[in-house]
């Protein structure tokens, strides 16, 4: 009786233990769902969010192809969201949450909090593009209900200062005499270039006097005839032009108005849209000679350039210089700390996402700090390695070159031929 207890025992042992194994192979199977929200129509920020999408698409089959995490494949769960409206941003974000996603990764919306709200009810991580200093405001006032939200960049703010000491640096480098030390903006009305517009009237301020304000012209989106602004312009003459303006289209259209009658002389500084592939593709060789900046884009390093080759062989036609990148490094960001985490454990992955250190094809990305979003270089750190780099391009013979800043530009500055 004793012998056959001991074989039942040990029959109904080994069967819980391959019954636990091949529970464990099935939740090792399991997918680790990431959701991406994104716009699929709409008048703006379509091809951002594209961009978005190919880089974490990219980046997730590469995962794949490796192996996984842990031997678990990644999916992506895309809804579209209408993201000028708080309705249409949260019905996408619930949709996701209630999918059962491990993750949202989100390029960016307009308007913060109903996106942020959405995520917290859950807890669910959720990292974003949003550059928007509303959010890390946001994130301030609850630091406990957002704790599981990060922006993978920065404020927007770091454009107006940052332009202003790019300008100081390319003087003081002898590439570029300025006319005149004044500086005109053309600014458009929503909260993101507003904040942007003053950050650089601030900066102008506190220069000591070696840049001044040369004017302030107002647009408002959609921008249907520049010809006004252009009057503005030759009237104040400035040395220096700075469109605060973000849709590539209409940016596209204001260079081949300027290129009919420029104002001679003057550097002109288009605020980020250009980076949008339907910019080059719209503007052409008007395009030559205009500078633009983004506080987060793809390098062209040994690590950027191949990432850049097999974006473009798997996504052909004009590249994006922003979006692309940084949906790229956020997945594979999100794999790392996966991989040392249960992707369920919402609370520990965002721990983890915390202390996490990681270099990628758009700079370094690190949280622990008091908005759990990143560190611009060179505005925030002089270490070009612990941070993202506040990228200067111009266009020089069709292509998007990175100017500034050392160690990540590829070419010198080359005055526009309005400027000969």
């Amino acid at each position: 009786m004793q012998n056959l207890k001991r074989r039942l025992f040990l029959k109904a042992t080994a069967a819980s233990v391959t019954a636990a194994m091949m529970a464990s192979s099935v939740m090792a199977a399991d997918p680790i769902v990431l959701g991406v929200p994104t716009a699929q129509s709409g008048p703006v920020g379509v091809a951002d969010q594209q961009d978005w999408l190919n880089g974490v698409t990219l980046a997730v089959e590469e995962i794949n192809a490796s192996g996984g995490v842990n031997g678990r494949m990644i999916e992506t769960k895309v809804v579209d969201i209408d993201i000028l409206t708080p309705e249409g941003t949260v019905a996408a974000f619930q949709n996701l949450s209630e999918s059962g996603v491990h993750a949202i990764a989100s390029s960016f919306v307009l308007i913060p909090q109903p996106a942020m709200d959405a995520a917290a009810a859950t807890g669910v991580p959720y990292l974003h593009g949003n550059t928007q200093t509303a959010s890390l405001d946001l994130f301030k006032t609850d630091p406990q209900k957002y704790r599981n939200t990060f922006m993978i960049d920065v404020a927007e703010t770091w454009y107006g200062s940052g332009f202003i000491k790019f300008l100081s640096q390319l003087k003081a480098s002898g590439q570029w005499v300025p006319k005149n030390n004044k500086v005109h903006i053309v600014q458009e009305q929503i909260a993101y270039t507003q904040v942007i517009s003053q950050a650089t009237q601030d900066a102008i301020a506190a220069s000591g006097g070696e840049w001044e304000l040369g004017g302030i012209t107002d647009i408002q989106f959609p921008v249907q005839d520049w010809s006004p602004v252009m009057r503005a312009l030759k009237q104040s003459d400035a040395g220096v032009i700075m469109i605060d303006h973000w849709v590539a289209a209409e940016l596209a259209s204001f260079t081949q108005t300027f290129a009919v009658d420029p104002v001679e002389g003057a550097l002109v500084y288009l605020q980020y849209g250009p980076s949008q592939p339907e910019f080059l593709d719209l503007a052409g060789e008007m395009a030559n000679g205009f500078i633009w900046g983004s506080v987060i884009g793809t390098y062209n390093d040994e690590m950027g350039a191949a990432f850049r080759d097999t974006y473009q062989a798997r996504f052909p036609g004009t590249m994006g210089m922003v979006y692309t990148g940084s949906g790229y490094d956020t997945a594979k960001l999100l794999a790392q700390v996966w991989t040392t985490t249960d992707p369920g454990d919402f609370d520990a992955v965002g721990d983890a996402i915390r202390n996490v250190k990681y270099r990628g094809v758009a700079g370094a990305y690190t949280f622990d700090n008091d908005t759990q979003s990143g560190t611009s270089y060179p505005n925030q750190t002089d270490d070009p390695e612990a941070g993202q780099a506040h990228l200067i391009f111009q266009v020089q013979d069709g292509e998007h070159r990175i100017i500034s800043p050392a160690p990540f530009g590829e070419v010198d500055f080359e005055p526009a031929w309005w400027m000969q």
